[in-house]
């Protein structure tokens, strides 16, 4: 699913940090939009850290969000979730149901990939459900 042009606009350079976090930003609108339930934002513990802990009906979605300037020239989001990060995921993943006792629901691997310019436009979104 891609959306495009949501029209956010901070101005000047961002950090990329800042791209970050409206990369987020958009990552949970865009869920919201969807019908999903935001659960936990930026959930850490010992073995890493979730960017968004989601609900959709049965599923708890954990999603993990990528965001990259448009000439950034690194290939694009979605590309960046590495083996390495795929199981730092999966890791805190399993503490945070150990910990919540969340265990009835199915559990479900996205990634949500935000494309905008080096003024934090939004260019397009992409979900991609059941990423790994």
């Amino acid at each position: 699913m891609v959306e495009q042009g949501s029209g956010q606009k901070p101005s000047g350079k961002l950090t990329r940090q800042q791209k970050g976090k409206i990369g987020e930003e958009e990552a949970c609108r865009w869920l919201k939009e969807q019908d999903y339930c935001i659960l936990q934002r930026n959930w850490r513990c010992r073995s890493g850290e979730v960017d968004i802990i989601a609900a959709r009906e049965e599923l708890l979605i954990f999603v993990e969000v990528r965001s990259r300037s448009s000439h950034s020239g690194f290939g694009t989001p979605q590309e960046s979730v590495d083996q390495r990060k795929m199981q730092q995921v999966r890791s805190t993943a399993a503490v945070y149901m150990q910990m919540t006792g969340e265990h009835t629901r199915q559990i479900r691997f996205d990634v949500i990939a935000v494309m905008m310019n080096h003024d934090g436009e939004i260019l397009s979104i992409n979900h991609l459900e059941n990423a790994f």
